[in-house]
């Protein structure tokens, strides 16, 4: 693990390193081993402008992409994106991901014009999707052909919980501690300590 690194010669050593350990979660404890983390053999870095922090965990078949002049992708300490996530910026659009903050299996989130800004110790489970973006559709023109638009940046705040197949859409700020159940689709924003569902997703209840 000592000779791991974002170059040919540390993801080779990344490889070797994991042959000895279980896949997936398993190999988590390896990106503790290495300040500069792990990085699975199988993981796509397209990516200009990435910093990740130290000891950060990137997994099987993870893409970090950058497209139409996008911004930079930046990791705190001991962030984990787990496998099949697509990370993607354009347009200007930037993420920034907190300490210690976590994205399970299939997460999507799409930075296009303004940023998507995650706090730290958030975690967002699987098939959870944040488009910080949406398609124009004025009927002037087919919808393919329109400039994108947004209603601003998604932020998350520290210590908030997305439940699996959430969708958080542009303009959107989920407040620190907030919990988002299962299926949800968050168009207005979420105070802080509130746990809200549904689609749209409304609050139902306060943790304080």
């Amino acid at each position: 693990m000592r000779f791991g690194g974002y170059g040919k010669g540390g993801r080779l050593a990344y490889r070797l390193a994991a042959l000895f350990v279980p896949p997936y979660k398993e190999r988590i404890r390896l990106s503790g081993m290495n300040k500069k983390g792990f990085v699975e053999h199988t993981a796509s870095i397209h990516h200009p402008q990435m910093f990740l922090g130290d000891n950060c965990f990137i997994g099987d078949r993870v893409v970090l992409y950058e497209r139409r002049g996008g911004g930079a992708i930046t990791f705190g300490n001991r962030v984990e994106i787990n496998r099949d996530t697509l990370i993607e910026t354009g347009i200007g659009g930037f993420i920034k991901i907190g300490d210690h903050s976590s994205i399970h299996p299939g997460g999507i989130l799409f930075a296009y014009i303004e940023p998507i800004i995650i706090g730290a110790g958030v975690m967002i489970a699987s098939n959870c999707c944040l488009y910080s973006y949406d398609h124009a559709v004025a009927p002037h023109d087919s919808i393919r052909n329109q400039a994108p638009v947004s209603k601003g940046p998604i932020v998350i705040g520290d210590e908030a919980w997305l439940a699996a197949g959430c969708v958080v859409m542009s303009g959107v700020s989920i407040g620190n501690g907030a919990v988002i159940g299962a299926g949800s689709i968050v168009t207005h924003d979420i105070p802080e300590n509130a746990i809200a569902a549904g689609v749209p997703a409304r609050v139902f209840k306060m943790r304080n």
